[in-house]
């Protein structure tokens, strides 16, 4: 049974930092992508992050230079890496995997996690 599990939300004041995780269970190989989404209230599901079986990442304009996304194969790990956070990145985030159309784009990813909610705080 695939399932994924993020862990790593909490709260933090603006120009902090936090490492989420993701730890995927029941897939066998390594090609397809992972990513990070995140959700506000109000708002739609938007792609934060992606990267792929050879490591190639995607990133959305917004979280370029302050967010880094890496994956763990052995461990079948995802992590998100996000540095000097700003009150508009206060979301719960979502880890997912499958083969996506397009990296930061829901369409093509087949199983997600629970979520974990991010607080920035001014």
């Amino acid at each position: 049974q695939v399932q994924l599990v993020e862990s790593g939300g909490g709260s933090v004041q603006a120009g902090g930092s936090l490492r989420l995780s993701c730890a995927a269970s029941g897939y066998t190989g390594s090609t397809y992508y992972m990513a990070w989404f995140r959700q506000a209230p109000g708002k739609e599901r938007e792609g934060v992050a992606a990267i792929n079986g050879p490591g190639t990442t995607t990133y959305a304009d917004s979280v370029k230079g302050r967010f880094t996304i890496s994956r763990d194969k052995a461990r079948n790990t995802l992590h998100l890496q996000m540095n000097s956070l700003k009150p508009e990145d206060t979301a719960m985030y979502y880890c997912a995997a499958g083969y996506p159309w397009l990296p930061l784009r829901t369409g093509g990813y087949s199983d997600w996690g629970q979520g974990t909610q991010v607080t920035v705080s001014s």
